[in-house]
């Protein structure tokens, strides 16, 4: 298994789901982290958990919509560890589930604010501590919805997280020479507590289920696992790519 001894992380929305299990796995390979999500009480329990293990956590609460938030989380990065070296910029949300034509404008704002508006302000301010270092690895978790396959009922989700592959791309071949590679992970359905906002019924959780090739919703562990590798040295020569893990719900037509 890839290790992440003393390197430097930030992970962004921490507090549950596919965020924490990364948080966990990542502290267990060796990363100081610098852990972000807006509920203070579950990230501040993280960070203590990760501690009591022997791990180094420290808890930055925010929202990532806020410039200011990306900038204290460089800044702890910085102050408390000595620089930056991985971002997994994790942090999202579904919207509301529905027909476009029942958005509102500020509904739609909101979810491009989370989901897209955040990975460029992340980028602004981590990309010049990783070049500091000398380079690093910057991750975003995007989705197949939207990439490989429409998704009824969440336009903003998928177009907002679509936007992530383009970022990534550009950036990718802007900071490759600099050292600095930069990846989106595209989950498929895993159990997690936004997840299970889209697949609130066990119909909908055993319709979700089957739409891929193992016919089951992934744990959020399984997608930590492919975000290590991303933020690793075991994928350094990995760069500008839309990194699919969704059980292949991409190719699947049974």
């Amino acid at each position: 298994m890839p290790r992440l001894d003393n390197k430097i992380a930030i992970i962004a929305g921490a507090s549950s789901g596919i965020g924490r299990a990364a948080a966990l796995l990542f502290a267990r390979q060796g990363a100081r982290l610098v852990l972000s999500a807006r509920r203070r009480g579950q990230l501040e329990e993280l960070a203590s958990d990760i501690r009591a293990a022997g791990g180094a956590a420290i808890a930055v609460p925010g929202d990532v919509s806020e410039e200011a938030h990306h900038k204290a989380l460089v800044d702890a990065a910085q102050a408390e560890f000595g620089g930056l070296d991985i971002a997994f910029n994790n942090a999202g949300t579904t919207g509301p589930v529905g027909p476009l034509t029942g958005l509102s404008l500020a509904e739609w704002q909101n979810v491009v604010a989370v989901n897209l508006t955040s990975g460029f302000l992340a980028a602004k301010y981590q990309l010049p501590a990783l070049e500091a270092r000398g380079g690093g690895s910057l991750v975003f978790t995007s989705t197949f919805v939207g990439y490989t396959a429409g998704f009824p009922g969440l336009a903003a989700y998928a177009a907002s997280k679509s936007g992530l592959v383009g970022l990534v791309q550009v950036l990718a071949s802007e900071y490759g020479r600099k050292g600095i590679r930069v990846n989106a992970l595209l989950p498929g359905a895993t159990d997690t507590p936004m997840g299970r906002e889209v697949a609130n019924t066990p119909e909908a959780r055993d319709f979700i289920a089957g739409l891929n090739a193992f016919k089951r919703i992934a744990a959020p562990e399984e997608i930590a696992q492919a975000a290590l590798f991303l933020c690793s040295d075991a994928s350094s020569f990995t760069t500008g790519t839309a990194m699919l893990v969704d059980g292949g719900v991409s190719i699947n037509r049974v």
